[in-house]
């Protein structure tokens, strides 16, 4: 297995026009009743920071957190146990980045988020090609059973997996955690619309809010 490892305010208005506060989220007041023993799994393209189209972000400069995505995480830092990204990047395999670039792009995300207050207890990324489907790139569960034999505390039915694609949705209903759909991509957001999703929403800072 090719898994590797480093190492909200008031309400918001939607794209309906409708307010949203905390108590439509399924962190707030008569939800998911999430406690400290819970584990957040984030995909980390189109969900943390925005999508290069067509390409991938294969430097520091190219990397761009998306608006609110800071504050989420400095809320979330404050009900979950562990905060663990799961991302498949292709890019390594393709020969468009090294795995050095990308921990580097990683260390500066993480540390952006510390100093904003928040936190990523551990990165899993898998840089194999989708064609070889190895075990660790989504929708297998390789990342996650890393991350569970790092943090044995990890239940995945006391999990929530946030993606914003179908293949991270099918990576959570394989473990049973619950699930929460970014709709980024109108494509993803199309192959997404029949499935089984807890949860739905535009921004992290909209789940979080």
């Amino acid at each position: 297995m090719n898994d590797k490892r480093l190492t909200a305010d008031g309400g918001q208005q939607t794209a309906d026009g409708k307010r949203r506060t905390r108590t439509d989220s399924p962190l707030g007041a008569g939800g998911w009743k999430i406690d400290n023993t819970w584990t957040l799994f984030l995909d980390r393209d189109g969900v943390i920071n925005q999508r290069t189209p067509g390409a991938y972000v294969t430097d520091i400069e190219e990397f761009e957190f998306i608006d609110g995505v800071l504050n989420a995480l400095r809320f979330f830092a404050t009900i979950f146990e562990k905060i663990v990204v799961v991302t498949n990047q292709q890019g390594v395999g393709k020969g468009l980045m090294t795995e050095t670039q990308l921990v580097q792009i990683h260390r500066h995300m993480q540390a952006q988020i510390e100093q904003a207050g928040g936190r990523i207890d551990a990165i899993y990324y898998c840089p194999e090609l989708a064609e070889d489907n190895p075990e660790c790139r989504k929708p297998n569960t390789g990342m996650a059973h890393q991350a569970q034999a790092d943090f044995p505390e990890i239940d995945f039915e006391k999990s929530i997996m946030v993606g914003d694609s179908a293949t991270d949705m099918e990576f959570a209903f394989r473990l049973g955690m619950k699930t929460v759909f970014i709709q980024t991509k109108p494509e993803d957001t199309a192959a997404a619309k029949d499935l089984p999703i807890d949860f739905r929403c535009d921004t992290l800072m909209e789940f979080a809010a």
